[in-house]
């Protein structure tokens, strides 16, 4: 594993999560959350089970309301369990693995569950490092791991293996025609003829599966066109002794409401 990640830039460990005592507690949380705001604002959805409430449940509040399902996102990051997945051991053991020597920190802030809603392109995030919109370090994993099994329609996480050794790309400001703000209006500077050089992957997961990808891989969220919102959970662990990282006191980025381009203006074009 040590070898594929060093070359490819990402591996793939199936079943790395425990079903019954890690992935399940939080599924149980975020369908009584779905439960609560549903009830909080009269709307009729469906939450007999975890499923339920995280596929009818959450598009019934979604129909109803948009912000509302905005507060479900906002609270399920705070489940105990999923905090408790998060800073997991088996993450520290396997973050030295891939890093020998090194000092892993866990980024404050670069952690939640994402509800990727069918079609719905505003908060997609397009082809991407992850440092630029994370900092830290530059020598950091992304830990990527779905609540629901994961279909070709509801667009895996696309990314191109190898991508991670070209080093750091700039990037450029593009709301992409719909709004985005944030990190979600990075594209990387000279894309096309970037994205040409590498294949592209999209490897499909199902909850117990851990992705891992480093900071610089390229890789973006693929496109939900199925009827149900695609869930998971991203957080990233980064490495204190990366010099760059000492030199900007691992900061944060936009998860902090700070624009990279005032710490490392060089990255911006």
């Amino acid at each position: 594993m040590t070898q594929s990640f060093a070359k490819d830039g990402y591996c793939i460990i199936p079943n790395f999560y425990d079903i019954g005592s890690q992935i399940e507690p939080i599924q149980r949380g975020i369908q009584r959350i779905i439960a609560l705001v549903a009830k909080e604002h009269g709307v009729q959805a469906p939450c007999d089970t975890p499923y339920a409430a995280m596929t009818d449940g959450i598009m019934a509040i979604a129909s109803a309301n948009r912000v509302w399902a905005a507060e479900v996102y906002d609270a399920v990051k705070q489940i105990p369990a999923f905090m408790q997945l998060v800073s997991h051991e088996k993450n520290s053991e396997v973050f030295k693995n891939l890093r020998p020597e090194s000092t892993p920190g866990l980024a404050a802030g670069g952690y939640g569950i994402r509800i990727d809603f069918p079609s719905e392109d505003k908060f997609r995030a397009f082809w991407h490092q992850e440092f630029p919109a994370q900092l830290r370090s530059p020598d950091g994993i992304v830990f990527w791991t779905p609540l629901l099994p994961v279909t070709t329609e509801m667009g895996p996480v696309e990314l191109c293996p190898g991508s991670h050794s070209d080093g750091i790309v700039p990037v450029e400001r593009d709301d992409g025609g719909v709004g985005k703000t944030g990190a979600y209006a990075l594209r990387l500077n000279d894309e096309t003829n970037r994205l040409s050089q590498y294949n592209t992957i999209a490897p499909l997961s199902k909850p117990g599966d851990l992705i891992l990808m480093d900071f610089l891989t390229l890789h973006q969220s693929g496109a939900n066109r199925a009827v149900y919102p695609r869930w998971s959970i991203q957080f990233r662990w980064f490495n204190f002794e990366h010099p760059v990282g000492c030199r900007i006191a691992w900061a944060g980025s936009f998860a902090e409401g700070i624009d990279f381009s005032e710490i490392l203006p060089e990255l911006i074009r």
